[in-house]
């Protein structure tokens, strides 16, 4: 633990955006895909929970309601929403026949206007003996599982037939291939935007975090700007925080406490967790060891994740350091080491024991690996997401958004010269906090750092 002054490594003048040609690429990128797996149609499930999908092809996202997308070989796709969506529709980028299935809607809204999800579904080209790839959220040991709604994948069986059928979720977000894992450069440039405010929101909390503070108090300190979502607002302290994924409440932060918070929109999320202390002197009896315990054994392992990262590294490696580093019990390490990110969370995967799956050029990944003591100790937190990017994704991205770039280039000098650790060239950090751990949250200028 030294004193690390934490540079501003300034913000963005504006959002990003995402080009509307972009997502008719994406389209005809998944139409390839589905054509080469046999599938005459695609339906796109989502609802307010998991909209990720459908948001990544068209720019929609239902609000209040279910929607589904169907996708044909050619012309412009077919959504399927309810009653206050269906006006909503009219401002996606992408251009789509709207249908309006009231079953979609708020219970007791009108359902005096539509036709049976039957019939839209044949008039879009679902027939009996056709092929049918169904693209929910989840993928499963068998292609016959989804995670669709019952009354939708049931009627789609009815018609099409039993076996006609299946999963098809991986097209999108399979941890090795899926079109969502790999981005473009517009994309990961949102994502960087993205991860400014949260980790911007995050540092903003911690310089002012203090005793007597309410929890509901200390989220104002985020200054969410309305931006989606993409998780509950985290913010904890004292013997809730050992939850987790709580939210705030009016109670009053105390000095000693435990204390967690996690701020995620679409693209980005960070998190820090620790003690509301200054020093040793105030954290609670018996573990005044606490960084000499668990944070500074925990931080060298995630600096070594770090040094490791780059284009083709399998996934198998990196969960194994973190295995080697933090596996004895006391640790509670039992989430994956590391994962996708995208407009959602949590996308999926490739590193797990043994995972082949090599982190490709475009992908977007959170450095999220969480000691769960269940001890006092409590845990420690670092983290911040990053993107993998070649020499010529690094060039193009440099090239169209200079400023981001410039932020990039920042932050890997602060890791290299002040932190301690060496990124490959490939690790582009995305946040305002890029591996910055303080124990002890009274005391932000003290971080952990490589001696």
């Amino acid at each position: 633990m030294t004193k690390v002054e934490l540079p501003d490594f300034g913000m963005p003048d504006a959002m990003p955006e995402i080009p509307p040609a972009l997502y008719q690429a994406r389209l005809e990128r998944l139409r390839e895909r589905a054509e080469a797996r046999g599938y005459d149609r695609l339906v796109v499930y989502a609802d307010r929970e998991h909209s990720a999908n459908l948001a990544y092809l068209t720019g929609f996202d239902p609000r209040f309601e279910e929607a589904i997308l169907i996708v044909g070989p050619s012309g412009e796709p077919a959504l399927v929403v309810g009653n206050e969506c269906y006006p909503m529709a009219g401002a996606a980028p992408l251009s789509l026949r709207r249908n309006l299935f009231q079953d979609f809607s708020l219970p007791s809204q009108p359902r005096d206007r539509s036709r049976p999800i039957a019939e839209i579904l044949s008039e879009e080209g679902i027939v009996r003996g056709g092929r049918v790839g169904v693209v929910g959220w989840k993928t499963y040991s068998s292609r016959e599982m989804s995670d669709a709604p019952a009354f939708l994948v049931d009627e789609l069986r009815r018609i099409a037939g039993p076996s006609a059928v299946e999963n098809a979720t991986d097209l999108l977000m399979d941890a090795a291939d899926g079109l969502r894992v790999i981005n473009e450069v517009e994309q990961l440039a949102y994502f960087e935007w993205a991860a400014c405010q949260t980790s911007q929101g995050v540092r903003n909390l911690v310089f002012s975090l203090r005793p007597g503070l309410t929890e509901l108090g200390a989220v104002r300190l985020l200054e969410w700007n309305g931006t989606p979502l993409s998780c509950h607002l985290m913010l904890t302290a004292g013997p809730r925080a050992r939850f987790g994924l709580l939210s705030p409440s009016d109670r009053r932060i105390q000095r000693g406490d435990p204390f967690t918070t996690a701020f995620g929109i679409w693209g980005a999320l960070n998190c820090r967790a620790g003690f509301v202390a200054a020093d040793a002197n105030d954290l609670p009896i018996g573990i005044g060891d606490y960084a000499e315990r668990l944070v500074a054994p925990y931080f060298e392992a995630v600096a070594e994740w770090y040094g490791a990262l780059r284009v083709g590294v399998a996934g198998g490696v990196l969960h194994d350091i973190i295995r080697r580093r933090l596996g004895d019990p006391f640790f509670g390490i039992s989430l994956n080491p590391g994962h996708q990110l995208h407009l959602d969370e949590w996308v999926n995967s490739p590193v797990g024991p043994g995972s082949s799956v090599e982190v490709r050029s475009g992908m977007a990944l959170q450095v999220d690996i969480i000691p769960a003591t269940g001890t006092d100790y409590f845990t420690a937190n670092i983290e911040d997401g990053v993107a993998l990017a070649d020499e010529s994704l690094r060039r193009a991205f440099a090239a169209r958004y200079p400023a981001a770039w410039q932020r990039i280039e920042k932050r890997r000098r602060f890791m290299a010269n002040a932190i301690g650790i060496e990124l490959h060239p490939d690790v582009l950090p995305f946040s305002n906090i890029p591996a910055w751990l303080p124990p002890f949250l009274l005391e932000p200028g003290a971080a952990m750092t490589l001696a």
